[in-house]
């Protein structure tokens, strides 16, 4: 079990890299995005360990005045900036509609726990 929340741990983190590698500007250059919405640009997975896939990801967000990027429903997302910076993950519903949010202990990411048991972690970095 220690094994699989680790290797969820490194899954989730390429979720939650978006966070970091976003553009958050109001004037954005050609292939504009609507005001609000987001996009994935970069998606790499590494399965080359047993039991663990470790993905990274980018997105490219035109966030309104007040908003971020962050995810909502395993999805790149703007959301309310103040969610991001008082790191309340799970406020902004992170995870899938069957799943339940935990914010990690030190508040570095969140837990998606589906019905079944089994745990994805996310860290933001």
């Amino acid at each position: 079990m220690q094994i699989l929340r680790v290797a969820w741990a490194f899954a989730g983190a390429a979720v939650c890299c978006f966070v970091i590698f976003l553009i958050h500007s109001h004037l954005l250059k050609e292939g504009q995005l609507a005001a609000g919405t987001c996009e994935i640009v970069t998606l790499d997975r590494d399965s080359s360990q047993p039991r663990r896939t470790i993905a990274r990801q980018t997105a490219r967000c035109a966030c309104k005045r007040g908003q971020i990027a962050g995810t909502t429903r395993a999805r790149p997302a703007c959301v309310d900036a103040r969610i991001v910076r008082t790191k309340q993950w799970c406020e902004m519903m992170p995870c899938l509609e069957d799943e339940g949010c935990d914010l990690l202990v030190n508040k570095s990411g969140w837990t998606c726990t589906q019905p079944g048991g089994r745990v994805k972690t996310t860290t933001a970095l």
